[in-house]
Formats: structure tokens, C-alpha cells, sequence
């Protein structure tokens, strides 16, 4: 089989793609079949120097360009990215597995409205004028250098866009390293950015393992490190940035609270739950694994939730009707059905699913557990994969209680047709991103960050310019200045 669309090489620095085959050998995996379809080179020290002297070259020119001029770059490179979407779809879903029919709908079209959104947003990013009297003060709003993004294997596309674009619109550098496991979808977006006009070394990537992104994140010449992934990998780059005072957004894990109260639209509430638990297999962070159901409508929720289960199409990513695919690696596979079996073990009721699919590649049944209590291992620990963990509670008081009852603060969302109650909940909630009937909505317009262990910082929205940006504040005397000697 034939994959036309990939990259060229393993490396897009200074404008260009670029190999060197000494490098550490990747080996990427079609998750739908486990054939090899490509392989990729870590980037040797030497690649990752070039690297860091091309982004930091180019830096100081690119801010200096106006925001007007740095915008149209990326609304530029919104349209072709649109105009590409079927193959950067294909793409995706070879990367990771994810069904064209999601692809197709949610990872290079959000990573276009990121370039649009912050490129429309480029030429605002003004300082301020304070009046002190006859003096006054003025501020300047200043990139902050050299930006260092650290994706995640389930989103590479869109998480690529999500870092670079405020990342450029402020008249930052970056240099991005993809998670090993998707590497491809990354090169196609520098690749598109240069096309739009971005000038040589603005905008970089590397591919590599963990001491690719340790060596990055350690660099005393890199101000910014931006990283989507795992709350352990978060904790061991915030101390490695923090050794340097570099600026940091951290975007980690969840185990996010799901609540359905009983005058909940059952059907909806069934929507926001499998978009909340098996959209992309489950392989999302914010979603919503600890599904607490009223009691009294637990088992018609149950029931609803299964029958529509049953319509879930699993089978070719690539076929337009296919709607769940397989997980994204073996290794991935293998920790979630270690997590069903101690779902088993613990006592929790398997409502569907729970095994392994008999096929090529990497797939696994839609898993439900009900009647599954707060200390559970499935509902204490991030399983990232399609498992989800119904809960019963009867008293609001008590649901929020164990809902906030968690290391973790990414999402929470809330079905209920008391909007009262709703905006009380949203409200009483210890998590960064929230919903009211509906689940995993991430519009470019609205932020979108964890709480707790779930990170530092946001993403999009007009608040990641203050993530990728720093003030400056200009005092101006306009008459004599006394001093006591």
C-alpha cells in the first residue's frame, strides 16, 4: 500500500525538510492494520542545534514585522489548509487510527481556525496608555523568543496549530516536537505555513523521544515551553523548565466528572456521553469517564446507552461509514485492557464490550461498567481509552462532592433541564473547561486548560495571547525629576 501523502522527511527546519538517517529510527504504525507505513529519525544533537540557531534567527525579524503582516501569513495558511483537507484528513487518520469520518470534521479543520482565529487577531495585539498627570505610562506587548510545543499522539494536526498559531501571532519562533507515535501530520503544517509565506526558521519541527524533548526544554536560549500530554511528563518538564524561569503551559491528563441528573434529556445526556467517552476510541484527555447517573434513570440510561452502542460502525478508518476506529499503538491497547480486567476484578458490572476485536490491528470493544464505586481503579485513574465508568448518586450536594473528589481538573459537564442547577454546578465545579448539555465542544473562540493536576495555563482564545506574550511598561516623565541629593 501506498501513502502519497506523507512527508517527504523526518525534519522541517530553517524553510526545509531535512534527514539524517543516523538519528534513532521511528517506526510509525498504522494503527487500523499494525503494518508499518513509514519511518522516521530522532533528531541528532546536531539537528537539534540547527534548529535552535535557525528559530532564533529568524525571531527577531519575524516580531518585527507588523501583526497585520504576521496574520496574513496565517490566514493564509488557514485557506490552503482547507483547501487540503481531504489529505491532511487521510493523513491524520493513518497517523493515528481515528476514523476519516472524524478526521475529515475535527483536526485539520480546528487546526485552521486556530491559524484563522489568531491571524485575524495578530494586527490587535496593541499596549496601553495610562495618564499619571502630566506623566504617563505606555505598554508594550513583546513576544517572548524561542516557543518550544510538545504534542500528544491523538490530536497532532490540530495540536500543532493550537500552539503555533498565538505562538506566531505575538512574533514568536517555534520549534515543535510531535509525540513519536504520530509524526507525520506536524511536517505537513510547517510545510503548509512556509507555502502561506512564513519566512525560513519561524516555524520548525523535530522529531524524536524524550531526551529529543528534554534537550529542547533544558536549552538556555528556548524562553517558552508549551506541552500536551500526561501529568507525570508534565511534572518532570515543569521542574526542568522551571531550572531556567522559562514560561510554561502545561495541557495534561483528566478523569472528568460527567453529571446526569434525573429531569436530564436522556437521549442528549446518551450523545454527551459517548461523545465524553468513545469519540476518537476514548483517546481524548478531557473526557467525561466518570459518568454519574441519577439513580432514577440509571437503568434507562443504561439501556439507551447500549442500544446505541450497538450502531457504532468499527471497522476501516478510511470508509466513510466507519465511526469507531482502532487505539492508536499495541502498548495503548494493552493499558486499557489492563484496566478493563481490574474493572472485572474490582467488582464493577460490565454493561458491554471488554475485549479485544478479533481483526487486524488495534481495536477494542465500546466498554461500559455500571454500579462502580468512587474507589475503584477505573474511576480513580486516567485510562485513556474507550472505558467508561457509570457511578449512581440520589443528592446534588453529594454528587459534587465526589465529582471534585480528584487529583484531576481538565472538564466537567453537566446534564440538566434546571438551568438554575446548571450554572450552580458549572459554577461549583474544580475544573478548567465546562459544559451544559453537550460534552468535548472546543471552539477556537473559547479557552480551553485544566485546573489541579490538569495543567497550567490555556489554550486558545484571545487568553493564550497572554501565554505567548509578555509586558512591558514604559514610565514617561514630561517635566524636571527631583532627587534627595
Amino acid at each position: 500500500m501506498t501513502y502519497p501523502t506523507q512527508p517527504t522527511a523526518s525534519h522541517f527546519i530553517n524553510g526545509e525538510y531535512v534527514e539524517d538517517t543516523s538519528g534513532t529510527p521511528i517506526n510509525v504504525i498504522y494503527p487500523a492494520t499494525g503494518e508499518i507505513i513509514a519511518t522516521v529519525h530522532a533528531a541528532t544533537p546536531a539537528l537539534i542545534e540547527r534548529a535552535i540557531e535557525s528559530a532564533n534567527a529568524a525571531q527577531a525579524a519575524w516580531a518585527a514585522m507588523t501583526g497585520t503582516e504576521r496574520g496574513r501569513i496565517l490566514r493564509r495558511a488557514a485557506k490552503i489548509m482547507r483547501k487540503r483537507n481531504h489529505a491532511l484528513s487521510v493523513l491524520e487518520t493513518y497517523d493515528t487510527g481515528k476514523p476519516y469520518q472524524e478526521t475529515s470534521v475535527a483536526d485539520a479543520t480546528s487546526g485552521a481556525d486556530a491559524l484563522e482565529y489568531f491571524g485575524g487577531m495578530a494586527a490587535t495585539l496593541t499596549g496601553e496608555h495610562i495618564q499619571l498627570g502630566e506623566d504617563w505610562v505606555y505598554t508594550r506587548r513583546e513576544p517572548l523568543g524561542l516557543c518550544v510545543g510538545i504534542g500528544a499522539w491523538n490530536y497532532p494536526t490540530q495540536i500543532a496549530c493550537w500552539k503555533g498559531a498565538p505562538a506566531l501571532a505575538c512574533g514568536n519562533t517555534m520549534i515543535f516536537k510531535p509525540s513519536e507515535t504520530t509524526p507525520l501530520c506536524a511536517l505537513k503544517v510547517a510545510e503548509i505555513l512556509h507555502e502561506a509565506g512564513l519566512p525560513p526558521g519561524v516555524y520548525n519541527v523535530v522529531q524524536g523521544l524524550g531526551e529529543v524533548g528534554a534537550a529542547l526544554v533544558t536549552d538556555p536560549r528556548v524562553d517558552k515551553v508549551s506541552l500536551t500530554g500526561s501529568v507525570p511528563t508534565g511534572r518532570k518538564v515543569y521542574a526542568a523548565a522551571a531550572e531556567c524561569m522559562k514560561h510554561v503551559t502545561m495541557e495534561l491528563g483528566g478523569k472528568s466528572p460527567l453529571i446526569i441528573f434525573e429531569d436530564a434529556d436522556i437521549e442528549n445526556a446518551v450523545s454527551g456521553a459517548i461523545l465524553g467517552n468513545f469519540y476518537s476510541s476514548g483517546q481524548v484527555c478531557s473526557n467525561g469517564t466518570r459518568v454519574f447517573v441519577h439513580k432514577a434513570i440509571k437503568e434507562a440510561f443504561l439501556g439507551r446507552l447500549a442500544a446505541r452502542l450497538e450502531g457504532a460502525v468499527i471497522g476501516d478508518p478510511m470508509q466513510p461509514k466507519t465511526s469507531f476506529g482502532p487505539m492508536v499503538s499495541e502498548r495503548q491497547m494493552n493499558i486499557v485492557l489492563g484496566y478493563i480486567e481490574k474493572g472485572q476484578a474490582e467488582g464493577a458490572r460490565l454493561v458491554c464490550g471488554g475485549a479485544r476485536l478479533d481483526r487486524a490491528g488495534f481495536y477494542l470493544q465500546p466498554t461500559v461498567f455500571a454500579d462502580v464505586s468512587d474507589d475503584m481503579t477505573i474511576a480513580r485513574e486516567e485510562i485513556f481509552g474507550p472505558v467508561m465508568a457509570v457511578l449512581d448518586f440520589e443528592d446534588e450536594a453529594e454528587v459534587m462532592a465526589r465529582a471534585n473528589d480528584t487529583e484531576f481538573g481538565l472538564a466537567a459537564g453537566v446534564f440538566t433541564r434546571d438551568l438554575a442547577r446548571a450554572h450552580r454546578v458549572a459554577a461549583g465545579f474544580e475544573a478548567g473547561t465546562c459544559f451544559i448539555n453537550s460534552y468535548n465542544d472546543a471552539p477556537v473562540e473559547a479557552p480551553f486548560g485544566g485546573v489541579k493536576a490538569s495543567g497550567v495555563g490555556r489554550e486558545n482564545s484571545k487568553v493564550a495571547i497572554e501565554h505567548y506574550s509578555q509586558v512591558k511598561s514604559v514610565y514617561v516623565r514630561m517635566g524636571d525629576l527631583e532627587a534627595p541629593f
